[in-house]
């Protein structure tokens, strides 16, 4: 009899072990996935503010407009693999448009009327392909479902003068991560860019 009463009190004392090392395994996994995932947090926040360093340091001190936004092309271009940009900028009543590389063939033009401009920049948000459908782009479909593209606003405190479109074939989809990145860098190119007009007018 003592023999049973013990063999049950060593199976549940047994059984309580293995129960609180689950508990405790299923504790660790939860804090490892917890520090992995503040780890990719903070090397993607790095990269940001890597970028946003080498991007302020390449345009700081250009007073022209050409050269600004050839130069902040390029460095967006070699961020967003394989992708090409254009910006708008606003004018009164119309746009002008600064395609980044004029060596590749640009599919957007004449697809954005300055009202669907007007939009984009009252919107001041990023906007994917969708919010541009319906804020009135119309163009060939057949080449506008071959690309992925976005705008990101050109401004701060609530004005805006413009945008970037950036936009690649649609087998590679521009990921929030890559925008984020450039999205953090447009209140600096805002900045440039009306220095610019300044700088002409003066």
């Amino acid at each position: 009899m003592d023999y049973q009463q013990r063999y049950k009190k060593i199976r549940l004392l047994v059984s309580r072990i293995n129960k609180g090392r689950k508990k405790q395994a299923e504790k660790t996994d939860i804090l490892c996935n917890d520090l992995i995932a503040a780890q990719r947090e903070f090397i993607k926040r790095l990269n940001t503010i890597s970028f946003a360093a080498n991007f302020y340091k390449s345009i700081i001190g250009l007073a022209n407009m050409g050269c600004l936004l050839s130069v902040a092309g390029k460095l967006i271009k070699n961020e967003i693999a394989n992708s090409n940009i254009v910006f708008f900028l606003r004018q009164q009543d119309t746009f002008e448009m600064y395609p980044a590389s004029s060596d590749s063939p640009n599919p957007v033009e004449g697809f954005f009327t300055a009202e669907v401009v007007e939009d984009i920049c009252r919107a001041n948000k990023i906007c994917h392909m969708d919010d541009i459908f319906a804020m009135g782009l119309q163009g060939n479909l057949t080449i506008l479902n071959k690309v992925s593209a976005a705008t990101i606003p050109l401004g701060q405190f609530g004005r805006c003068i413009g945008f970037i479109l950036i936009y690649r074939p649609c087998q590679t989809a521009l990921a929030d991560e890559e925008l984020n990145r450039i999205y953090a860098v447009s209140p600096g190119l805002f900045c440039a860019i009306r220095a610019c007009l300044v700088h002409s007018h003066t």
